[in-house]
């Protein structure tokens, strides 16, 4: 029997407020599952994918066969790429933890300065900002979060300041993936559209670093040390601009985070704070600065934030010393995995690898038989669903690769290397089951058209839609986890939109690609890979 061509319908009620809050069901669902209710992740995943499919099913019309298809789509992208880039930088954190390699490089970090929130800049910030522009795909918030903790922040403050950091790099993350792809698929030219990112986001790089430790510090906190908070966001914002501008997408963040930590390390060559935050001195100076946060001068997650870094390891106010050899060899595993991401990102190399082995399939029974329609696209357009087996050009297995290589350098045998890895897959099986759960969410939104009833919504905000356009973007990353996904989703509308509005397409679609970055902390995705 020949399969059905469905027809997506953004308002299956004939009211634009029901349809709207009905498309909302499933994300209510999972975060209040994980916010409030206190369910494991997996599980508030498991409940946002079944309220999406009977969301799917009975308000949209979706064929229930077509909805299913669509989940098993999102869930194999789960496991691949995504769930492979978080298996396998666990696996090197790993090895590095067993061999004490790990210790050494948390001193050697904690030699350059002591003080938690020089730490935070060095690390979080522009450490975690090189990985999102050489990879993506959560690789920052995995490695900066893993070197906090074992500087001594609880899980809760590493997690939650990772992905406060890793916000300003996303637009142009995974060498400018994102930027490409809104390029590609939506007819913007690459270098007006990077040119117009890089010339929105540099304010926010500005100020994401003051953020930072305003929310693990306190305000009087974050002044002690603004100039190299200024030094810090100032080397990016202007690097990000210039490159964007003069060079492309591509190399945006990869340069910028290099420029950054340079000009970090060379400033505390010649200026440090009057005071030296250790945990010794922490939860005196976090009680001190809740006045502030009670008093509205920061957020609440700030003070949250602030309340974990509190139940943090303490970290010894004089780090041990380490012999500059030492000191090499344990920061040589990581400086292996930045080589092996970097040329794993080279779209040379990624096609010579897809060039060997990268076979295509088509999802039976979903594979163009969705057809998007107006006024989301200019005319019916069918939805492709082919899934890439990419294993070979996959950035995982850059990491694979680079932490077995590292392993070896450490002096690891294969048959230890392999029982390392075995134990690694049992540590990450939930956030694993996590991962492949949301994304089988996310998939299965965007198949039905329930994220499309969303984004039209804020469509129909007329003057004011610049506000709600950039909103759009964020809330295409808070529901994707992806910045390339919410361009892929709204690009075209917000071109659409602009051009009947009279206004640039190139600004707005700049700005949902910069509106994005912020919904990058937010997204159930992020915070999987965080925890």
């Amino acid at each position: 029997m020949q399969p059905t061509l469905w027809q997506q319908i953004y308002d299956p009620f004939g009211n634009m407020i029901i349809s709207t809050l009905l498309g909302a069901i499933p994300v209510v669902v999972m975060l209040v599952g994980l916010g409030f209710l206190h369910l494991k992740a997996h599980i508030a995943a498991g409940a946002g994918l079944l309220a999406a499919l009977a969301i799917a099913i009975f308000a949209y019309g979706m064929p229930a066969s077509m909805a299913g298809n669509a989940a098993f789509f999102g869930g194999l992208t789960g496991l691949l790429p995504i769930g492979w880039i978080v298996l396998n930088i666990i696996f090197l954190h790993q090895l590095t933890e067993q061999n004490g390699s790990f210790k050494i490089l948390q001193d050697s970090i904690a030699g350059i300065t002591q003080d938690r929130r020089l730490q935070l800049l060095l690390i979080a910030f522009a450490f975690g900002a090189f990985f999102e522009g050489a990879a993506g795909f959560g690789t920052p918030v995995a490695v900066t979060a893993a070197i906090l903790i074992g500087l001594g922040f609880s899980p809760l403050a590493a997690s939650g300041l990772s992905l406060i950091a890793n916000t300003a790099p996303v637009a142009f993350g995974a060498l400018g993936t994102p930027i490409i792809t809104l390029s590609k698929v939506h007819g913007y030219d690459l270098m007006e559209i990077s040119a117009m990112v890089g010339r929105q986001l540099p304010f926010f790089s500005l100020l994401v670093p003051f953020w930072l430790i305003w929310a693990f510090a306190g305000r009087k906190a974050m002044a002690d040390i603004w100039p190299a908070i200024f030094v810090t966001g100032a080397s990016f914002a202007l690097s990000q601009f210039l490159v964007s501008n003069y060079i492309g997408p591509e190399l945006v963040d990869v340069i910028a985070a290099i420029v950054s930590m340079v000009s970090l390390i060379a400033f505390l060559k010649v200026w440090q704070p009057k005071e030296i935050w250790t945990s010794t001195t922490l939860k005196g100076r976090v009680d001190n600065s809740r006045a502030d946060v009670e008093a509205g001068a920061a957020s609440g997650v700030a003070a949250s934030l602030s309340d974990g870094a509190t139940r943090g390891q303490p970290l010894p106010a004089t780090p041990s010393r380490h012999s500059r050899a030492d000191i090499i060899r344990a920061w040589t595993p990581w400086a292996i995995l930045t080589v092996f991401v970097f040329v794993w990102g080279l779209p040379p190399v990624k096609a010579w690898l897809n060039g060997i082995f990268a076979p295509n399939f088509p999802i039976s029974g979903l594979h163009n038989l969705v057809e998007k329609m107006p006024p989301v696209v200019a005319s019916p357009t069918r939805e492709a669903a082919v899934y890439s087996f990419a294993l070979l050009s996959a950035t995982g297995t850059g990491i694979l690769l680079s932490a077995v290589v590292g392993g070896l350098v450490m002096k690891y045998n294969p048959w230890q290397l392999i029982k390392t890895f075995g134990r690694t897959l049992v540590l990450v099986r939930y956030s694993l089951l996590t991962i492949v759960l949301m994304l089988a969410l996310g998939t299965l939104t965007r198949f039905s058209g329930t994220d499309t009833t969303l984004g039209l919504a804020f469509a129909n905000t007329g003057v004011f839609y610049p506000f709600f356009g950039t909103l759009m973007g964020w809330l295409g990353v808070a529901l994707t986890g992806s910045d390339t996904a919410s361009n892929v989703l709204f690009g075209g509308m917000q071109k659409v939109a602009a051009d009947q509005l009279g206004l640039s397409p190139n600004l707005m679609g700049a700005a949902n690609s910069s509106g994005g970055v912020m919904g990058k902390m937010i997204d159930a995705q992020s915070i999987v890979v965080a925890s």
